[in-house]
């Protein structure tokens, strides 16, 4: 069966559960303008899944209005009553580098208990490398979640301020390789003779990945 924007509209509009959200995935199909418009429906759709999985598509097809998707990902970080969905919409204004919403993620990282829509924030705030992020990453490494301290380590190294430095050291002796390894792209990124030290004994990690990524600053 052709995909066509009627076709799609057409399940949008729906009041089988399925069947919109069948339409909302047939929206990667079509055109990104004509997509954009039609996604605007199950924006507001009043089940969760179907807000999903249209806010996750903002990521994207927001560039064909950057002022309207900014407004529509921000009403969902403050508003939606599902913290998935918010966590999405976090991931949008971070993936269209919406440096305006770093207040508003940090309000909202501030008054959640909730992991995952924390770990959403830290990534999103590492893609905007917003220099004022720097005291809700700090934060962040001190979550007891290894998760969001591991996006906040290599969000940190994004930002390239050096202050971060002493906050990764304790992080570069960790028994996770894969925090050593995102350790060792950070202080890569942030270099200097404060990093220089903790780069060299991370080039002699036994996991040879680490060992290869703190090895690029010193050219070898």
């Amino acid at each position: 069966m052709t995909i066509t924007p009627e076709s799609v509209q057409e399940l949008l509009s729906s009041s089988d559960l399925g069947d919109r959200l069948r339409g909302v995935n047939q929206l990667r199909e079509l055109e990104p303008a004509i997509a954009f418009e039609l996604i605007q429906v199950p924006i507001k759709d009043s089940n969760s899944r179907v807000r999903y999985a249209a806010v996750s598509q903002m990521a994207t097809l927001g560039e064909q209005n950057l002022e309207t998707a900014y407004e529509i990902l921000r009403h969902h970080l403050l508003n939606d009553p599902e913290m998935d969905v918010q966590a999405v919409a976090a991931d949008g204004l971070g993936a269209l580098k919406f440096r305006e919403a770093f207040d508003d993620l940090q309000t909202v990282y501030n008054a959640t208990s909730e992991w995952l829509l924390k770990l959403s924030i830290v990534a999103a705030v590492g893609d905007l490398e917003e220099p004022r992020a720097f005291e809700l990453l700090e934060n962040a490494l001190q979550e007891d979640n290894p998760l969001i301290q591991t996006v906040a380590i290599s969000a940190l190294g994004e930002l390239g301020d050096q202050r971060a430095v002493p906050l990764l050291v304790p992080f570069a002796t960790n028994s996770d390789w894969q925090v050593r390894y995102r350790v060792a792209q950070a202080l890569a990124r942030l270099g200097g003779s404060e990093a220089e030290p903790f780069l060299k004994q991370l080039a002699e990690d036994e996991v040879e990945i680490v060992a290869q990524e703190a090895k690029v600053i010193f050219g070898n």
